[in-house]
């Protein structure tokens, strides 16, 4: 198969790119960072020598304080979340192309990742729907009793004219007011224990820390095996995307975005394993999360879950997961290539690209999906501004075509083949084989390359 055949056409396989950094990380933004401090160290009024000082940590800090940093985010306190969740993000930062020696590794700190996921897990425990409405709280336990404990008397009591004691009206209304309010404030609170809304908060914003967190070291080659076979790590993360429709939608990116960084090494028999299990996550459960992603009319999740499925198929121990997705997950991608937007195209052809090599099934299926050589095509043709996506596309219409069931079905495209490959020299290669596959029968090969010139 050709991506696991390094000296087959196309080139070498390379390791695919992680997903984009955090905005202002860029190689150029740094430049541009550089030179309006040199500008502003001349300008004492330029606004950017009013922002204040920067905040530097070297990275012997990790060394320095690794069980405190670990111990930190195991207390729960406020003050020493913040401070080591701060100081991991700034660790955990790298830029996209950078190759320093100095970054933080997952083994330099032993316990890290488990703590971090302690802290998503506790957020997941108490987190709530978007779009939740508090219930009435129904208190049945010792409605039929004179004394309840949760203040039933006081409401007949107060009905009635037996209440001991003085009787004066002013009085008992003043008292019958603040009981009724003690006693709605009984039904309609969560509890001693339960926290308030900016405590709430306070557990929401830092899981997304934690998150932010996990992603940045799963941008660094050191932390990727790591990550890969740990269990839980993969176990909260794929609950994450589970729960697209309820969860905080920044946790769900970095959640997806680390399960892609990680995806060429992920085996999905993780799931199935001897290793501790925490969430009872399962493959069939895997797939269907990153198939929900696909589905999602979010631009950043379907564009990340196609490039997620597109590397998990490279490992052949994942295919027998996602083949009997492959005709859902055909659909959506072939729609995905009628999206106006470049990325969502790349995302797309970069899936297929892979999926169409996993053997003559899938090349059928693909090539039995509706609008899948028109689109394929068009992307070629229009054309899309990154060539490497427009040499992916063409070679995925040269491996359909290499299947005899596929020829009738590509029969109808070869006056538009022909026209590609008179007037575009770029692809006159890939479609002189294609068409040459084509057209070619056992009794007309000569014909067929004196034609296309084979």
């Amino acid at each position: 198969m050709q991506k696991r055949e390094a000296g087959k056409s196309g080139g070498s396989f390379t390791t695919p790119a992680k997903r984009g950094r955090p905005f202002g990380s860029t190689a150029a933004a740094a430049a541009a960072a550089t030179s309006a401090a040199a500008t502003a160290a001349g300008d004492a009024s330029s606004p950017a020598s009013l922002l204040g000082p920067s905040l530097q940590i070297t990275t012997s800090l990790a060394d320095q304080n690794n069980k405190r940093i670990v111990l930190a985010l195991q207390s729960g306190l406020k003050s020493e979340l913040t401070w080591a969740l701060n100081t991991l993000t700034l660790l955990s930062f790298k830029e996209r192309d950078d190759l320093r020696r100095d970054s933080t590794a997952l083994a330099k700190i032993p316990g890290l990742l488990d703590a971090l996921l302690q802290i998503v897990d506790d957020w997941r425990d108490i987190a709530l729907p978007r779009d939740y409405t508090k219930p009435a709280r129904v208190r049945p336990l010792g409605a039929n009793l004179a004394v309840t404990g949760f203040g039933n008397e006081l409401t007949s009591s107060l009905d009635t004219t037996s209440y001991p004691g003085p009787k004066k009206s002013s009085n008992m209304e003043v008292s019958s007011g603040k009981r009724h309010r003690s006693i709605d404030w009984w039904f309609e609170d969560d509890g001693l224990f339960n926290l308030d809304e900016e405590a709430h908060a306070e557990k929401q914003q830092c899981a997304v820390a934690a998150s932010n967190v996990i992603r940045n070291f799963s941008f660094m080659p050191d932390n990727e095996t790591i990550m890969a076979q740990h269990r839980h790590c993969m176990e909260t993360m794929f609950q994450c995307i589970e729960d697209q429709n309820t969860e905080d939608e920044e946790l769900i990116t970095n959640a997806l975005e680390t399960i892609a960084n990680l995806a060429p090494l992920l085996d999905l028999r993780i799931f199935s394993s001897s290793k501790p299990s925490y969430i009872g996550m399962t493959e069939k459960r895997a797939v269907q999360a990153i198939m929900g992603m696909l589905g999602s009319s979010v631009k950043a999740w379907h564009c990340a879950a196609a490039e997620l499925l597109g590397r998990l198929i490279i490992n052949p121990d994942n295919e027998p997961f996602l083949l009997p997705s492959t005709p859902e997950i055909y659909k959506r991608l072939v729609d995905l290539l009628s999206l106006p937007a470049v990325d969502a195209q790349a995302a797309a052809v970069g899936a297929l690209y892979n999926l169409a090599e996993v053997h003559t099934d899938s090349r059928l299926k693909l090539a039995s999906e509706r609008w899948a050589v028109d689109r394929l095509f068009k992307v070629i043709k229009t054309p899309h501004p990154v060539p490497d996506v427009c040499r992916k596309a063409a070679m995925i219409l040269e491996s359909l075509v290499s299947d005899p069931q596929n020829r009738h079905l590509l029969m109808a495209h070869e006056s538009s083949f022909a026209e590609m490959l008179m007037s575009d020299a770029r692809y006159s290669d890939t479609f002189s084989r294609l068409l040459y596959e084509l057209t070619s029968r056992p009794n007309k090969v000569t014909a067929a390359r004196g034609v296309w010139g084979m």
